[in-house]
């Protein structure tokens, strides 16, 4: 039986595949070495980590290809939270403007989401309060929330931030964690919750039936070995090969 009562199975079922089909699709894909030296990786640290770490440098690959795809998933997620409340009554995602836009009676809530409480720096945390403030004097009945995904804790407070050096609050302008705004929109105190049960589930399903949304395997360390069976010679090769020496490496006698 389907617990939510704010969206439809069938609903977030689409919305989960989607997500990895459109979102995640690019670091499914194979890592090679091209892909993998893209922003040309830092050997040393690479060396350092295996050694202060004391793991296997294929391991320390491993873990920089996974740093690499994190960096395009954590938009991903973002995607995900945001583009969620499309099927959730009363509320709208624009196109461009806010996230989120979300109406309750006479009262409207203008979002703007972030994954984390500390992605915002000073800059732009003014530019966010300054939007927000624009459409809280606008009516008396607009708010302005800023909701996080990851709060240091639950939350529906008004945000006091700094602008132009001076502290700045509003009682309509608000931070709020994710969960207090998903028991805000659906009326459900533990709705967030209850969302988080059933995400594993169907990305089960989801990936279960769908031979295209697996990831593929990499193939970095085999094309380093074909350069070199040292692992770090390869990969000082590759990263400093047109420096003074590293052009002329020999190859391993054990090759």
């Amino acid at each position: 039986m389907w617990a939510l009562t704010f969206i439809e199975k069938a609903d977030l079922k689409k919305h989960i595949k989607k997500t990895i089909a459109e979102k995640y699709y690019e670091t499914l894909k194979s890592y090679d070495l091209t892909k993998f030296n893209d922003n040309i990786i830092d050997p040393i640290k690479l060396l350092f980590d295996s050694k202060i770490y004391k793991k296997k440098i294929e391991v320390i690959i491993a873990e920089e290809i996974s740093r690499q795809r994190d960096k395009t998933n954590n938009n991903a997620i973002g995607y995900f939270h945001q583009h969620l409340f499309k099927y959730i009554k009363n509320c709208e995602v624009p196109n461009h403007g806010f996230d989120v836009i979300y109406k309750d009676s006479n009262k409207v809530f203008y979002v703007e989401m972030k994954n984390k409480h500390n992605t915002m720096n000073s800059s732009s945390a003014k530019t966010t309060y300054i939007k927000l403030l624009g459409k809280v004097l606008k009516n008396k009945n607009n708010y302005g929330l800023l909701v996080e995904v990851i709060s240091k804790h639950s939350q529906n407070v008004p945000w006091t931030t700094t602008v132009d050096s001076v502290r700045v609050s509003n009682e309509r302008i608000r931070r709020v964690s994710i969960d207090k705004f998903y028991e805000l929109v659906t009326k459900q105190k533990n709705a967030f919750y209850c969302l988080c049960k059933e995400i594993p589930k169907l990305l089960d399903e989801v990936l279960f039936v769908s031979e295209e949304l697996q990831v593929e395997d990499d193939v970095v360390v085999e094309q380093l070995k074909n350069i070199d069976s040292d692992l770090i010679k390869s990969l000082f090769s590759i990263s400093f090969g047109s420096y003074i020496g590293f052009g002329d490496l020999p190859p391993n006698e054990d090759k």
